[in-house]
């Protein structure tokens, strides 16, 4: 089973674009991808910046948990830190 997907891709000439900029990227804002053509041919295609996914960050905390469990440490980093920069 094949599946053909269809679309009508906008077109405008360099021209357009150049002297109505805010109406082609306003296709663009909305969705469409749009082929510059010169002389008929195309030279580029507008298209929307793909979504981004959200990144899954890992659990940091359920990393020091698992290797201290509830062992607290006598000084913490930030104070390690300060030391070492002469701040405190």
């Amino acid at each position: 089973m094949y599946h053909i997907i269809v679309s009508q891709m906008k077109t405008t000439s360099i021209r357009e674009l150049k002297h109505q900029t805010s109406a082609v990227l306003s296709w663009v804002d909305s969705g469409e991808t749009v082929e510059v053509q010169r002389r008929g041919l195309p030279v580029a295609v507008l298209s929307p910046p793909s979504r981004r996914r959200r990144v899954r960050r890992p659990d940091f905390l359920a990393r020091i948990q698992a290797a201290y469990g509830k062992k607290m440490l006598p000084i913490t980093a930030t104070d390690l830190i300060s030391d070492a920069r002469g701040e405190r």
